[in-house]
């Protein structure tokens, strides 16, 4: 195969690598949120979508989620404990942060 002096010229395109977290924007607060691939007291967060992250161990077993979602004094979450033997989701609780319902994943 030849390359043209084309070929050359032309910029290739800037694919993200699928690695490397974004910042996700609330479509209903126009607010940026923080790349979501963290890791807070052992657990760690997965963006799953601009509303909702899953909550795992380390090892890979989902705990459960935390879900954003409107109120009328700003942004809530509600904290969804998974029980894989009953295979469902329960609510622990809803808080004024991210930061503070991943925490209960921790202590509840």
């Amino acid at each position: 195969m030849t390359t043209s002096a084309t070929d050359l010229a032309s910029p290739t395109p800037h694919v993200p690598s699928p690695h490397v977290p974004t910042p996700h924007v609330h479509a209903h607060a126009g607010a940026t949120l923080p790349a979501l691939r963290s890791t807070r007291g052992g657990l760690r967060l997965v963006q799953v979508h601009d509303d909702l992250a899953r909550v795992t161990r380390a090892g890979g077993e989902v705990v459960g989620y935390v879900e954003r979602f409107d109120d009328p004094q700003g942004d809530r979450y509600r904290a969804k404990r998974f029980l894989p033997r009953q295979r469902r989701f329960v609510e622990i609780g809803e808080f004024w942060s991210r930061d503070d319902a991943t925490d209960c994943f921790r202590f509840a």
